[in-house]
């Protein structure tokens, strides 16, 4: 299993990106514009998404924090907070998701896929970008789409958007994740990243 931790300040943005560093008097390999371009924009996401998430989480928790005080000490419930702390959790949850698949850093199971030979390795690399691809499209796109298109006009009666409004973020979390698919495809491809994502000693499960 394997789980991926954002790099660290003096290590060049490689630890923890999938990318794959330079040996000893090898040169890095930089992949032409084209990679630089998607490297950019999505480290410009990443610190976007990072932001949102953190602002998001600190909303959550003045919420669930007011629902206990509004509850336990001032013994009268806030109706919205049940229903505003749970749309909030699923949208952060979605975006947090996204960042995590940006930074590769979703768990893998690598221990067979390490025994393959690198034109294997690649193929299976590509197959499982395309099955998220895939999903990401199909049922997060498209369905999101449906789903909120179908709740559009569904009020939130504790706040002041529809059911179908909250739902949009189902597409938008697709289109991330759909994206940062992508620029591991071509960074795989390019030979910046790693086709197997790097186990992270410091995180592993006891």
């Amino acid at each position: 299993m394997s789980s991926k931790k954002r790099a660290g300040a003096g290590d060049d943005g490689l630890a923890g990106s999938g990318r794959t560093p330079a040996g000893p008097g090898e040169a890095r390999p930089t992949g032409g514009p084209l990679v630089a371009a998607l490297n950019t924009t999505r480290r410009f996401i990443d610190r976007v998404l990072a932001v949102t998430c953190v602002a998001i989480f600190a909303a959550l928790v003045i919420v669930v924090a007011w629902q206990v005080i509004s509850r336990q000490v001032l013994q009268s419930p806030a109706s919205w907070t049940e229903e505003s702390a749970r749309y909030v959790f699923v949208i952060l949850a979605l975006l947090g998701s996204a960042l995590v698949f940006s930074e590769r850093g979703h768990i893998a199971v690598e221990l067979l896929v390490n025994k393959f030979p690198v034109p294997a390795q690649r193929i299976v690399a590509l197959a499982v970008e395309g099955s998220i691809i895939f999903f990401a499209g199909y049922v997060m796109i498209y369905g999101g789409f449906a789903v909120a298109a179908n709740a559009w006009t569904q009020n939130i009666s504790t706040m002041p958007v529809s059911v179908g409004q909250v739902y949009l973020i189902l597409p938008v979390a697709g289109a991330l994740i759909t994206f940062f698919a992508l620029c591991h495809i071509v960074g795989m491809f390019a030979g910046t990243e790693k086709l197997v994502p790097e186990i992270d000693e410091n995180n592993q499960g006891i």
